[in-house]
């Protein structure tokens, strides 16, 4: 990375050697050729982020609301992450991938409704030093930002510098909404000048709920951007497939998984939509592994839970368990087709009307009983699955679904009559993935199922008459499985 000889904000002027005399400003801020600026059509997403907005105005009636982007995250002294915009405001924008940190969309109440405008730091002319001296957000550094007008015919909104939200600021009282998550600065400042900071969280927690449920239901550019993003990520396990025998071959097998598969989502997509999870031999016990620092071993199973964010922020959540040598054991076969038993059960009942947690119960009837079968349980399957007893979640004490969307778990702000007791409705995606985990030192199971985990995940949506599996491309039967590797 450049040296940073910036006046920005977090420059270190103890290296700093940008020159700062007027006749080199007037020297670099000329001999530019004119850049072309072509107003675009409005993208795919723009109607439908209208019609988000207009949802959420009515209901907030009268009241202003405020959705910011968020800010760069600090990585490093004067490293930042990646910037991601806030999943709420790119909803309601259409903005993705390409969106500018530090912006906000402000919905102002109207006689009718709410009139909208988007604020951000648009490009700053060669005539300021901003351009090559502003390490944080100068072009030099950063490459070059939107023009305002370029914006507003884009995302079909309208649009205006980030400098006019001090005005929107100034004229704050207490009929104003934040999503206070977003951004922790613009929080602060809202909350000061309503004078209500103790009561503020209380006071937005409507907003950050409702615009947590506007994303229960996909409308039909989400649907597709969720098929787009399971076919990148389907791509992406065939490329750890392809790679095995490296994968194999290298002390720290789980990173060269991990390599591949975000080689993938960055050639396919935006990014991963969450860490990649290459879990071999007993690290799939482990529900959330991301350190992803060990051997790939011949004779153990691999748990890969990976997937694929798009630019547009949509990501897909998907889980395989392969055998390494390219054939499972008799064991991690059983285990094997029990889970996917229990998906296969928690699949074929969901269509609209049942509940959400109606399958996580279908797929926990499966998980019971299996385990019962193979004698794990100190009572029948029936006795397991009371309140009371449970026993059979040893092996796998997390939920069956969640939402999936914008965030890989999605709407997690939804009330739980929404949610989890929520009916289901055509344009739900969600995932259905159940598991076993037999913990390396578990003596509550036979040695030979010790440090085996299995998950299988697949991305549903529900249509008109019962549900789809937008992963079935995807190899999920043990048979299928093997010959996928073998292939």
């Amino acid at each position: 990375m450049a040296d940073n000889t910036t006046d920005a904000p977090r420059a270190t002027s103890n290296r700093s050697t940008t020159p700062h005399s007027s006749s080199f400003k007037n020297y670099i801020s000329a001999n530019w050729a004119e850049r072309a600026d072509a107003t675009p059509e409005p993208r795919e997403q723009a109607p439908f982020a209208a019609a988000r907005r207009a949802r959420i105005s009515a209901l907030h009636p009268g009241v202003r609301l405020i959705i910011p982007a968020g800010a760069a995250k600090v990585r490093s002294n004067d490293t930042d992450y990646p910037f991601r915009a806030h999943s709420g405001f790119a909803h309601l924008t259409g903005w993705g991938a390409d969106a500018v940190a530090d912006s906000v969309l402000v919905l102002e109440p109207t006689a009718d409704g709410h009139e909208t405008t988007l604020y951000f730091r648009e490009a700053a002319g060669r005539d300021s030093d901003e351009f090559y001296a502003n390490s944080d957000i100068g072009e030099f550094w950063t490459g070059a930002r939107p023009s305002l007008a370029h914006v507003a015919a884009d995302l079909g909104l309208a649009t205006a510098n980030l400098s006019g939200f001090d005005a929107v600021l100034e004229s704050i009282g207490p009929d104003t909404l934040l999503l206070r998550e977003a951004d922790r600065d613009i929080t602060d400042q809202v909350d000061g000048r309503r004078l209500l900071a103790a009561d503020a969280e209380n006071l937005d927690t409507d907003l950050a709920r409702d615009l947590s449920e506007l994303r229960l239901v996909k409308d039909s550019y989400e649907v597709a951007q969720m098929r787009l993003a399971v076919d990148a990520t389907k791509q992406g396990f065939d490329d750890v497939i392809a790679d095995l025998p490296q994968i194999v071959a290298h002390s720290r097998g789980e990173r060269l998984v991990e390599g591949t598969f975000n080689r993938r989502a960055r050639a396919d997509g935006n990014t991963v939509g969450y860490d990649t999870i290459a879990a071999s031999g007993p690290h799939a016990c482990i529900l959330h592994w991301t350190r992803n620092d060990g051997a790939v071993t011949p004779g153990d199973v691999i748990l890969l839970d990976a997937g694929i964010e798009l630019e547009s922020y949509y990501t897909a959540d998907i889980t395989r368990t392969l055998p390494v040598g390219g054939t499972f054991t008799e064991v991690q076969r059983r285990v094997y087709e029990a889970v996917r038993e229990a998906a296969d059960a928690a699949f074929a009942i969901v269509r609209p009307g049942i509940r959400f947690r109606e399958i996580h119960a279908e797929a926990m009837k499966v998980i019971a009983a299996r385990t019962a079968d193979w004698g794990l349980l100190p009572v029948t399957a029936e006795e397991s699955l009371e309140p009371e007893h449970q026993y059979h979640r040893r092996y796998m004490v997390h939920g069956t679904s969640h939402h999936l969307g914008l965030d890989v778990h999605d709407c997690a702000a939804a009330r739980r009559d929404l949610y989890l007791d929520g009916v289901l409705e055509p344009g739900m995606v969600f995932t259905i993935e159940p598991g076993l985990y037999f913990q390396p030192d578990d003596l509550s199971v036979p040695e030979e199922y010790r440090g085996i985990g299995v998950r299988i995940e697949d991305d549903i949506l529900v249509t008109e008459s019962g549900a789809e599996n937008l992963s079935i491309g995807i190899p999920r039967t043990a048979d299928d499985v093997e010959a996928w590797l073998r292939g």
